[in-house]
């Protein structure tokens, strides 16, 4: 079976349509290309699709490349007949080609081969051929001191060496119990004496089993952490042995004896055949599928860590986007004071300060009376809220300010500011602000992040936001080849003004590459902005395929031509000039007519080169053209006089943002200083899977108080608006559910807001910190002051 073949068979499509894509692919396509303009030539493959396709393109292209490897190894030894190839072509997996070739691979000497070139296999052979051979008669003739077998129980050594390899290098055999442990075994793990103190972090995992397909990711990492740390032993048991097992040989032994024909019927060599059996599980064959059930656990913790991540950081960049507003970005801090950085509509800086209202100065009211000063002279209409360090004492601050001097109609959100130091102290940033210190930046960023999420956080190496779990102790190349591909999917799916948009933006544009980007601001700045898509082809090095690749994704609103402020790619253009001559208007008139688009057929103006597809996308564009795929920009309507977590009783309905979303649940802030905690078990009336099905970060939802711990700052919500909650304070946990929920949008004018789209993770601690170490989850890793 082809790569082709076998991709179309595991995406259930045509084998077509994979050769097609194969073929864009290693032309030089991105997938967002593929996915937008070329949904003929894939039968309307997604990018979803698409990228599964990629990921398992480069997976099954690096397995034909090992079986290549390993054909030439094993026929350079004179080893390959017919079967052996055979084998070596049917492994479908990486795992499986190894297994096969495990024999042949170079290796050290082993004590097997010493055994082989002293003339013991025959021996090892007759004893397991013919059982009624009694061990010691058989193996007198093979003593030999010139060999270096120096008595009868140093050739049955041998002779056992070599069998105790054959059974572990059985490749059927080995591909069995693999599946047989991963199915039945458990990790287990227990403290180290005297680690309890200092590893307090992993309690509990102090005394802790369970088995290997029930635990999530997790659980996986925060045990591996915690064994590199050392704080725990683990130990991966091949499964719970009843009483009855434990007295005499293990299924896996059993399975081993009935693969070689081994069995104990009285014979001279059974008891023999049947010890080396057990020696080879103990020895050799548990110690391999130890080692590759360890391998299994963690590549399977690092997929779902990464989609976590993924996911987390394609809510953060699609949040909603605040716009042209002229906005206040606060980085909070303690002893260092809180950085202010006051951005215009567009997101230059008009002024920065730094104030002190925290500890040790306490300078309260002078800060409130500069913040009051900067908003009013630059006509401020958002806070942004960096969510770090001291975040929840400047939130007050921000709240204090809108009580104080309500006449501002200051709009206060808080930001997730993960990656905000990093970016501050890059070269970009230096360019960017070189008349502001690296703390400053921090909050210009903190701003701009509100405004334009995408546009911003793009700025940023995507594993520095920081918003996935256990992030170091995945693997870099996966980490980093997966969130790129979130960040190219984002931002070619939103489209890029080529007349704002930065270099660090315009590089993650379909086509566009970090040096190309650069030539586009360079040629931009010397000669004003673009006017047409047409013009794109005069930047250096810009040439007919990458203008290809790029041009539909970039847009300039009110250029020369309409259709460049539209994600309609330039070689459709024809097309459009055909729906214009059957309307008889011009393209202006026509564009935001929906009436008479969706009027239109669409086969009436396909043909050879752009079929239905295209000619519908283009149609559903010029209805709404340069539309943002993202959501309007809302905030939560926070309840008046429930000002902190105090304020809460059980039974009460609010209004709030979901700011994170976890595994077991999500975050949601009500307006009281500290997240509540929404567990997966509270989202609906139906099962939930995955919480992310329900609500995503940015959501303003309603939801009623379950419970409320004022000592602990646990604060138990649900989405279930029917839900009771606990007498006296004391919630009850409601059934798992799934759906919707009861989910709702506000338009009313604000309170006390914030989040609303700010894509915001909350600070550590509190509920949050709670309900991530009971889970065993690391939390988002934060800037310190």
């Amino acid at each position: 079976m082809s790569v082709e073949q076998r991709i179309a068979e595991e995406l259930g499509v045509r084998e077509g349509q994979v050769t097609a894509a194969v073929g864009l692919l290693d032309g030089g396509a991105t997938v967002p290309f593929i996915a937008r303009y070329r949904k003929e030539a894939t039968g309307m493959l997604d990018d979803a699709q698409l990228r599964t396709l990629e990921e398992r393109l480069r997976y099954l292209r690096e397995l034909e490349e090992r079986r290549t490897a390993i054909l030439e190894s094993v026929e350079a030894q004179g080893k390959l007949d017919d079967a052996l190839r055979g084998r070596i072509m049917a492994a479908d997996s990486k795992a499986r080609l190894e297994d096969i070739y495990l024999p042949y691979k170079p290796k050290r000497r082993t004590k097997a081969q010493i055994a082989r070139e002293a003339g013991l296999e025959p021996l090892a052979d007759l004893l397991l051929g013919d059982p009624s051979q009694d061990p010691l008669t058989a193996a007198a003739p093979y003593a030999d001191p010139g060999k270096g077998v120096a008595d009868t129980a140093a050739a049955l050594e041998g002779a056992r060496a070599i069998l105790v390899e054959r059974f572990a290098e059985d490749a059927d055999l080995i591909g069995e119990l693999r599946e047989r442990m991963w199915t039945r075994g458990r990790l287990v793990a227990k403290v180290r004496d005297g680690k309890e103190q200092d590893g307090a972090k992993f309690a509990d995992y102090f005394d802790f089993a369970e088995p290997f397909t029930k635990l999530p990711s997790h659980r996986i990492l925060a045990m591996f952490r915690g064994e590199k740390e050392d704080v725990l032993d683990l130990t991966l048991e091949p499964e719970e042995e009843s009483a009855a097992e434990q007295t005499g040989p293990t299924g896996y032994e059993q399975r081993i004896a009935r693969r070689f024909g081994i069995a104990d019927r009285g014979r001279p060599a059974d008891r023999w055949l049947q010890e080396t059996v057990r020696w080879a599980w103990r020895t050799r064959v548990l110690v391999r599928l130890g080692i590759d059930q360890r391998t299994r656990l963690r590549q399977e913790a690092e997929e779902e860590a990464v989609r976590v991540f993924a996911t987390n950081l394609r809510d953060l960049l699609l949040a909603a986007p605040a716009g042209t507003r002229a906005t206040m970005g606060l980085d909070p801090g303690f002893r260092t004071g809180v950085k202010v950085a006051v951005v215009d509509a567009t997101g230059k800086v008009v002024a920065t300060d730094t104030i002190h209202p925290h500890e040790p100065q306490r300078r309260w009211d002078e800060s409130i009376a500069t913040l009051a000063r900067l908003a009013r002279a630059h006509r401020v209409e958002l806070v942004a809220i960096g969510n770090g360090t001291a975040s929840r004492e400047t939130d007050k601050l921000a709240a204090d300010l809108i009580r104080l001097h309500p006449d501002l109609g200051l709009i206060p959100v808080m930001v997730s500011e993960a990656g905000a130091s990093v970016y501050s102290a890059s070269a970009y940033a230096s360019q960017e602000l070189p008349e502001l210190n690296v703390s400053l930046r921090g909050a210009v960023s903190i701003a701009r992040r509100l405004q334009d999420p995408l546009a911003e956080l793009v700025k940023i190496d995507p594993k520095s936001i920081g918003v996935g779990q256990y992030q170091h102790d995945l693997s870099e190349v996966k980490l980093s080849r997966s969130l790129d591909a979130v960040v190219e999917d984002c931002v070619n799916g939103v489209g890029v003004d080529v007349n704002t948009a930065s270099a660090p933006l315009l590089t993650r544009v379909s086509g566009i590459s970090a040096s190309l980007a650069e030539n586009i601001v360079l040629h931009r700045d010397a000669n004003g902005p673009f006017r047409t898509r047409k013009a794109l082809k005069d930047v250096a090095r810009l040439g007919p395929k990458a203008f290809e690749q790029c041009a539909g994704f970039l847009r300039i609103p009110g250029g020369d031509d309409p259709l460049d402020g539209s994600s309609v790619h330039p070689e459709a253009y024809p097309v459009v000039r055909r729906i214009l001559d059957a309307t008889g208007g011009d393209l202006r008139a026509l564009i935001g007519n929906g009436s008479v688009l969706r009027s239109l057929k669409p086969g009436e103006f396909a043909d050879g080169t752009f079929g239905v597809p295209t000619v519908t996308d283009i149609l559903k564009e010029l209805e709404k053209p340069g539309r943002d795929p993202r959501p309007a920009f809302r905030t939560a309507t926070f309840k008046e006089g429930v000002d902190k977590i105090s304020d809460l009783l059980p039974g009460m309905l609010l209004e709030g943002v979901v700011t994170n979303v976890a595994a077991f649940g999500a975050f949601v802030d009500v307006g009281v200083h500290q997240d509540g905690l929404v567990h997966v078990s509270a989202m609906s009336k139906n099962f939930v899977k995955d919480p992310r099905d329900v609500v995503k970060s940015g959501d303003v939802v309603r939801v009623k108080v379950l419970d409320v711990d004022v000592p602990r700052k646990r604060i138990s919500l649900t989405l279930r608006l029917d839900d009771e909650a606990g007498p006296g304070g004391g919630g009850q946990r409601p059934q798992q559910g799934a759906g919707r929920g009861e989910r709702e949008r506000s338009g009313r004018p604000p309170r006390q807001q914030r989040g609303g789209g700010s894509g915001a993770l909350p600070p550590a601690g509190g509920a949050m910190a709670d309900a991530l170490r009971r889970a065993g989850l690391a939390g988002p890793e934060r800037r310190g002051r």
